[in-house]
């Protein structure tokens, strides 16, 4: 009996050993955690800037539409109410300096015609096998949706505060720390090769895309510094705006919701006051 005490004893010991030696090798990425950004979109009363999603748009079209596809994002949702605000002439316009497959025509050929605002942006590969040929073998997300997709939780406390004042910005705030992040790897890190060292990439220590801003890539209008930080901000607030067009008016809404059940609360209870005020209970 004591022989078995023993036994089990030790394997328990043993069982426990083996598992802090796995939780210390257990690597939890990214390696750095995103920064928190103050973002006009923000909080219960947030609205989207829209001179930010135009230049958002602009640094997309320069830079990350050379690799990344949108297809869920048509021409003209840039229009859209609460969106980066372009004309429709404007929309028709861009639209046009694209071409895009169509057909048949009545002779059973496809032809090639401009885009109209209807039609969504155009993808840099025709498939995604000529995408991964030209990327090492990577296939570039579609960034439609990617400003929900790639999240970074939190962690305690914080997702606690969270449940109370409502931060759903994890996204942005991810994509543009991964952006302006790049490093060169520490001396003791070996970077798989043709890779590119980034503590902030969420499923390891480096990633197939190699940086794609610096300082100056991209010409402003409106004066605002061209820099790499400025870039990664206001790209990921263009992209929250694709996965998320309708947010300020869903914030709009929201906030009249709250105040009609604030309103017809009180007004319930007055009611139940008045009926049931020369009744004992």
């Amino acid at each position: 009996m004591i022989r078995w005490a023993a036994a089990a004893l030790a394997a328990g010991i043993a069982l426990t050993a083996s598992i802090a030696v796995a939780q210390e090798e257990a690597v939890e990425y990214p390696l750095l955690k995103p920064a928190r950004h103050e973002w006009s979109f923000a909080g219960i009363f947030g609205r989207y800037d829209q001179a930010q999603l135009q230049r958002g748009y602009q640094v997309y079209k320069d830079v990350c539409s050379s690799c990344h596809a949108m297809k869920l994002v048509n021409f003209r949702n840039l229009a859209d109410e609460g969106g980066p605000g372009f004309s429709e002439d404007a929309v028709k316009v861009l639209a046009a300096t694209y071409a895009i497959e169509d057909g048949p025509n009545d002779a059973g050929e496809m032809f090639e015609r401009p885009r109209l605002p209807s039609d969504p942006f155009p993808s840099p590969f025709p498939n995604d096998n000529a995408a991964r040929a030209a990327n090492g073998g990577a296939l570039p997300p579609d960034l439609s949706l990617i400003a929900k997709a790639r999240a970074v939780h939190r962690g305690f406390p914080w997702f606690i505060f969270d449940a109370f004042w409502p931060y759903q910005e994890q996204g942005p705030d991810y994509i543009t720390s991964l952006l302006a992040g790049y490093q060169d790897p520490p001396e003791d890190v070996t970077v798989p090769e043709g890779t590119y060292y980034n503590p902030h990439f969420i499923n390891g220590i480096s990633l197939r895309m190699p940086p794609p801003i610096d300082d100056d890539v991209v010409e402003y209008a409106d004066g605002t510094p061209q820099t790499k930080q400025q870039y990664a901000e206001d790209v990921s607030a263009f992209l929250m705006w694709a996965a998320e067009p309708h947010l300020d008016a869903r914030k709009e809404l929201g906030f009249k919701v709250m105040l009609y059940l604030i309103v017809f609360a009180g007004i319930l209870y007055f009611v139940k006051r008045q009926v049931w005020r020369d009744i004992a209970h």
